[in-house]
């Protein structure tokens, strides 16, 4: 198992970073949130979680070894693939997680695209006992959404088009978090993101 890389970020894209370890290029598919901390040309060290299929191996890489250790257990749940368990923990922090399971709380979990009252009502029953009570107000918005400045349109715009999302939910998605933004002064990607994805989910 490749637990975690570290080393300079030679790309990013909308779902993926370039981590350069030891003269090659590691691809990691990242959540938004995570890849909103990166800087290209910059040090990075990631928390990561290989998965491995029959025609792929696919890196997953995660801000720390909280985010790692609950992207796995999620996926301990009947239905739940890695892809959708990145897309919960891109709208919930492992502690909003761990806080929606205990209080049997499916409104949270049916915000998360792809997940409906069926699929709310697995996890909770799966996920019961299992992670454990939240350990601190760290995890809301944990530093993995560090300032962007002017910049926050165009990264939760290509956040929200690496996830999936058509340019036209996109750009709605973007308009509808801007108070939340501009009142925010700094805005903070991964909070942004975990509205945007709330707001589309209620629309759809």
């Amino acid at each position: 198992m490749i637990a975690f890389v570290s080393g300079q970020v030679a790309a990013l894209a909308p779902d993926a970073a370039v981590i350069e370890v030891g003269g090659v290029g590691m691809a990691v598919q990242c959540a938004p949130g995570t890849l909103a901390s990166l800087r290209i040309g910059k040090p990075a060290r990631l928390a990561t979680s290989l998965v491995v299929r029959e025609d792929s191996l696919t890196l997953y890489g995660f801000a720390d070894d909280d985010e790692r250790q609950v992207f796995e257990l999620l996926q301990t749940v009947s239905g739940v693939g890695p892809r959708l368990a990145q897309t919960m923990l891109a709208v919930h922090s492992p502690d909003a997680l761990r806080a929606a399971v205990a209080s049997g709380d499916e409104k949270a979990l049916t915000a998360v695209p792809g997940i409906g009252k069926k699929g709310a009502q697995r996890l909770l029953l799966e996920l019961k006992d299992r992670l454990g009570e939240p350990v601190g107000t760290a995890g809301a918005d944990r530093g993995v959404g560090s300032p962007v400045g002017a910049s926050w349109r165009e990264q939760l715009h290509a956040a929200l088009l690496g996830l999936g999302y058509a340019t036209r939910e996109a750009d709605e998605a973007v308009t509808a978090v801007t108070p939340q933004a501009e009142a925010a002064g700094q805005p903070n990607i991964g909070a942004l993101l975990r509205s945007a994805l709330q707001t589309l989910n209620r629309t759809r």
